[in-house]
């Protein structure tokens, strides 16, 4: 068997390959933006459009071609303005994703931390708004509140949503094993379907899931419901057990006790 040259080899095999799987992982990511917002709206509508121009170019409608070349420019700005939000959500998400970052949501004991303190807290009608950090940076939120960097506990969550103290309002965003903010401001959603019942703080906290990967979980003031937004979508009135499952894939939470149990083996 004859070998190729190494030129050619790069020339016909590691480039045409290289260029594949580049192009191959930009759509994915590109994709995944777009099904994490309402931007797939976007695309239908300029599949449709364009399957109206295809026809009437192969079945030779003159009329409908020579309106659709007159109204391609008007067309385009049209669907600019329409879904200005969407596109604005997808360019935020390309300029702060961290493309090649796989977030983790810390230990479970941090979760179960979380949801103890979420139990005490829609016992007493105090609503709260906490935020889990996943591969979009959210430095702009961050912004808004008060720094804390403080290791995530029960008491603490408690604490901060209590009715006398100055960060209650806002939101606390939680990253691994800590509480990296609280107090922080999130972008209302502009949603007009949105229930007209939901509050600021479910408002909020869909705003947020519209433009980022973040985690959202809500306790309502009024009725003491738990919810949780994330992608775009709010998932209002879980229970504890749904609300672990959930979080629990959504973060990739790492178990305990399958590492305890794994550490007690190589101890053996």
């Amino acid at each position: 068997m004859d070998w190729l040259p190494d030129n050619q080899i790069l020339n016909e095999i590691i480039r045409p390959a290289l260029d594949i799987i580049i192009l191959s992982f930009l759509i994915y990511r590109i994709y995944t933006i777009f099904v994490q917002t309402r931007a797939v709206q976007l695309v239908k509508g300029a599949f449709i459009v364009l399957l109206v121009y295809a026809a009437a170019f192969f079945l030779q409608l003159n009329t409908l071609l020579w309106i659709l070349n007159r109204l391609a420019t008007v067309i385009v700005l049209i669907l600019a303005i329409v879904f200005q939000p969407e596109l604005r959500n997808i360019v935020m998400r390309l300029g702060q994703g961290q493309w090649f970052n796989i977030a983790t949501g810390g230990r479970s004991e941090h979760l179960e931390s979380v949801l103890s303190a979420v139990e005490v807290l829609a016992g007493r009608r105090r609503g709260a708004l906490i935020v889990f950090m996943r591969s979009v940076g959210i430095k702009n939120i961050l912004d808004t509140g008060t720094k804390l960097n403080a290791e995530l506990s029960t008491s603490l969550i408690i604490t901060i949503f209590g009715h006398e103290t100055p960060l209650h309002d806002g939101a606390i965003v939680v990253q691994g094993g800590k509480v990296v903010a609280a107090g922080c401001f999130l972008p209302l959603s502009e949603q007009a379907d949105i229930r007209r019942s939901f509050g600021t703080r479910h408002r909020a906290a869909l705003g947020l899931a519209e433009v980022t990967d973040a985690v959202v979980l809500i306790v309502s003031e009024e009725s003491g419901a738990i919810s949780l937004a994330h992608d775009a979508n709010l998932y209002y009135d879980l229970s504890i057990e749904e609300m672990r499952s959930t979080l629990k894939k959504l973060l990739r939470v790492k178990e305990e006790s399958s590492e305890v149990g794994e550490e007690a083996a190589l101890e053996e």
